[in-house]
């Protein structure tokens, strides 16, 4: 542990933390045993886990507010309402409602005894409620407020459909975003792009740092699981375009579907999607009758290691607009997997700087580009060893969690004075 951020006491709020498998839970859990691991003391304000599925979990379903220790991390986790069809209007309450009742026990960290209060208090964005109750705590207690952004979920909303475009409610939103981020003494997040968007957006470019989503070393390349996988599901030799994760309508993924069918007559490629969310119901109506599309559910954490590898290529759709308002987290153990990415997204994007070099950029809303790129990624065994040597590289160079977790400690130390 450095000295610089020795024993800091740190507080996080934010709605998604593991057991969730993707998206910002197990970013959320990794930085907070991360902390504890080199000798801080962490608590967490939580929601209970529902994400992708949009149910909460079985093991944490019924009661009220539940309180732990979870792996050094001391977590409260606050009951919330989870819409199973999350709308624009369900979505907000959604998120109103997490920001309620984790609220008192913000209040409850601010207003501890002096030695066991928080030197700092990081808020998890989305969602922008829960950075008032963690700049409320952080305001009695005299402790400083770092807003992590992993989306910027006002442009993210208006730019599919959850929010009206040019209305009244968008404006407010996109006013009280701005002025919600200012309040932060550092304001991270992800990628370079969305650096320069937290600037735009009023924020000190003094105050701005950027800290990446990483790759999860537990799902390291897994030859012998994955041959299993390709067993199992019956895919044989055949050239496997693998998506994983949520599925909802910032991922475009409709437009794996519609490569599939211009792909329907090449019975050497497969495309296999596995994942949960709102919009799986109507991709699987889509893809009836498909005879090269297979759904699965997300698969657990044990096997990520191999159902990334059993891949031959990774699709990651994304829409037009979407681009530099959120960096898909999948994208990490798709690069640490060794296999190249073809990627939906326009230059100039940081999706698109990630990927290039490691696969193949065609443009969003592209069903006929990107059903090529396939063809041609499938039919050219080298080119996708070359990209996919590129890709474990890249991974190693940018997305190690002992880099990223070695720059949030030296920030803490930045951040708060020598005790």
């Amino acid at each position: 542990m450095s000295q610089a951020g020795a024993g800091r006491r740190v507080l996080i709020v934010g709605i998604n933390y593991a057991p969730e498998q993707v998206g910002i839970g197990p970013y959320s859990a990794g930085l907070a045993e991360a902390l504890v691991a080199r000798g801080h003391r962490v608590a967490m304000i939580a929601g209970k886990p529902y994400y992708p599925k949009w149910r909460v979990d079985p093991a944490f379903a019924g009661g009220g507010w539940r309180h732990g220790v979870e792996n050094g991390v001391t977590i409260t986790r606050c009951p919330h309402y989870v819409p199973a069809d999350p709308g624009g209007l369900k979505r907000i309450i959604h998120l109103a409602s997490f920001a309620l009742t984790a609220l008192p026990f913000a209040i409850r960290a601010g207003l501890a005894r002096r030695a066991e209060r928080p030197d700092v208090v990081i808020a998890i964005a989305p969602a922008l409620f829960s950075v008032v109750c963690a700049w409320i705590a952080a305001q009695l207690a005299g402790a400083k407020l770092w807003v992590h952004v992993q989306d910027f979920e006002v442009e993210a909303a208006l730019a599919t459909g959850l929010l009206p475009q040019d209305s009244a409610v968008g404006r407010f939103a996109a006013w009280f975003e701005s002025r919600i981020l200012r309040l932060a003494d550092r304001a991270s997040t992800i990628s370079p792009q969305m650096c320069a968007k937290l600037v735009a957006k009023g924020v000190d470019p003094q105050r701005v740092l950027e800290v990446r989503n990483w790759a999860n070393a537990s799902f390291a390349p897994d030859a012998a699981g994955a041959a299993a996988i390709r067993a199992e599901w019956g895919l044989g030799q055949r050239k496997v375009a693998l998506y994983s994760g949520n599925i909802a309508r910032k991922q475009g993924i409709e437009i794996l579907v519609e490569a599939a069918r211009a792909l329907k007559d090449r019975d050497d490629i497969a495309f296999v999607i596995c994942g949960e969310g709102p919009n799986r119901a109507e991709l699987e109506r889509l893809a009836t009758g498909l005879p090269n599309v297979q759904l699965h559910d997300l698969q657990p954490a044990e096997k990520m290691g191999a159902m990334l590898t059993m891949a031959d290529l990774h699709l990651l759709p994304q829409i037009a607009g979407a681009a530099d308002l959120v960096l898909p987290s999948k994208l990490t153990n798709m690069l640490l997997s060794g296999r190249p990415v073809i990627a939906t997204t326009e230059p100039g994007t940081g999706l698109y700087d990630e990927v290039d070099g490691c696969g193949v950029i065609t443009p969003p809303g592209d069903a006929a580009a990107l059903a090529a790129a396939i063809a041609a990624l499938a039919d050219d065994p080298e080119r996708r060893a070359t990209y996919g040597a590129a890709a474990s590289q890249r991974a190693q160079e940018r997305w190690m969690q002992g880099a990223i977790i070695d720059r949030v400690e030296a920030e803490l130390g930045a951040l708060l004075p020598a005790r």
